[in-house]
């Protein structure tokens, strides 16, 4: 970690500045749109904040489940892939985010093979986001896929 980082206290997560541009773009919808839309409105808002910014996003990427035999039982759908390397799921509660909402997002990283997510919760008077990264005992829980 270079000596800057440390006096800033930032983390440095591999993905040079990615994150703080999809940040920026779910700032900038959030002040388009203001709180009070459905989920869905926010989800299409940063597909098109991403096309316009050049980035390769997925929407709804599956993300296989599979249990202890190795047999395909479900998938995980977060919000969007981008770049293949950040994931990011959105919420439009009224409330602030939960300990379940970064569950699902644990999930997501057991199901993946993503080192960051990003949480966002766009129903609040100002964008609510956490930046996340995977359990350092996620192996245990990743399975092998088919």
């Amino acid at each position: 970690m270079a000596s800057a980082e440390k006096a800033s206290g930032l983390v440095d997560d591999g993905l040079n500045g990615l994150t703080h541009q999809v940040i920026g773009l779910a700032m900038a919808v959030h002040n388009d749109l203001g709180p009070g839309h459905r989920e869905s409105t926010y989800h299409n808002a940063m597909h098109q904040r991403f096309i316009d910014a050049g980035l390769i996003a997925e929407r709804e990427p599956e993300l296989p489940i599979v249990d202890e035999n190795g047999n395909l039982v479900n998938f995980y759908r977060p919000d969007h892939r981008v770049e293949q390397v950040l994931l990011a799921e959105y919420k439009a509660h009224s409330f602030p985010l939960t300990n379940d909402d970064i569950a699902q997002c644990i999930d997501y990283f057991a199901a993946s093979d993503c080192s960051v997510c990003l949480l966002f919760n766009f129903g609040r008077k100002r964008l609510e986001w956490k930046r996340l990264f995977p359990p350092q005992k996620i192996q245990d829980h990743r399975r092998r896929r088919w």
